[in-house]
């Protein structure tokens, strides 16, 4: 019986497969990889092995542009990583490096410098206006604390900050203090003020009367809940103290609907025609 099988061309198999792109893609991987550790090995490393070294000089506290220059001239490679905030090396001296100085390295590595940016300041916020409570958390909460506390009389509501030792917007280091000065209300007084709040416009009026007490400025409030006229605060609070004649400022509710303004006479008349 005959055998109708050809014989098997190797070098035709091959010629085809390498006619494949994968295949192809797969031998230029490997003969990279083989170039690459022929150059490690007769040419990096051995360089790298015989390059000198050298021993890195301290700049910390030296000025970031001589420091630049000085690591320079000795054949290193300075660079700056970030500028932070260093409360202990004036603004644009080195505060860190690495390598530390002192260091053997080999001649021509990178030194990674750190440049100070000075001590860490902090504007002061406006605290007239605001209790006590109020102004220590927005003080802590930049990094400043809340200094002496002095009360005096003022014609401002009790317990509210009327001066402040820094003027807004005034630079102040980390953890300094801020004193204040805090309203103790219309001191000096004989009249006890009332409590008004609750109150409709006129029952107050009468109620300051009785007391030798006049109403003073009148701010109106619109209101959904209460009835227009009523009190819904009042300066100085009930508890401090007055002189007689003296004035309460008063706030008080409006109704929401939008005010018809009164038409003069002769323009009724004109319609009316």
């Amino acid at each position: 019986m005959l055998n109708n099988s050809r014989p098997i061309d190797i070098f035709e198999s091959m010629k085809n497969l390498l006619k494949s792109r994968i295949v192809r893609r797969i031998l230029y991987f490997f003969a990279a990889i083989i170039i690459i550790i022929i150059l490690l090995n007769n040419f990096i490393i051995p360089w790298y092995v015989k390059s000198p070294e050298t021993i890195v000089p301290d700049v910390v506290g030296v000025p970031h542009s001589e420091a630049i220059e000085l690591l320079t001239n000795m054949g290193f490679d300075p660079m700056v990583v970030d500028t932070t905030y260093g409360e202990n090396y004036p603004p644009g001296t080195i505060f860190l490096q690495k390598p530390k100085g002192g260091e053997r390295v080999k001649q021509g590595r990178n030194i990674f410098l750190f440049i100070s940016g000075g001590e860490f300041v902090v504007y002061v916020p406006e605290l007239i206006g605001k209790s006590i409570l109020d102004a220590k958390f927005a003080l802590e909460r930049i990094g400043l604390k809340l200094g002496r506390v002095t009360q005096l009389p003022s014609d401002k509501p009790e317990e509210m900050i009327f001066d402040q030792q820094y003027a807004e917007g005034t630079t102040l280091k980390k953890g300094q203090t801020v004193d204040i000065t805090v309203s103790a209300g219309r001191g000096g007084g004989t009249i006890k003020v009332p409590d008004l709040i609750g109150k409709s416009l006129a029952q107050a009026e009468l109620i300051l009367a009785d007391s030798s007490l006049t109403v003073g400025k009148v701010n109106y409030q619109i209101s959904l809940t209460l009835l227009p006229n009523t009190v819904l605060d009042q300066y100085p609070s009930s508890g401090n103290k007055l002189n007689p004649g003296e004035s309460v400022d008063l706030f008080v509710t409006k109704s929401s609907e939008p005010e018809i303004p009164d038409i003069p006479e002769e323009d009724k008349e004109v319609d009316e025609e």
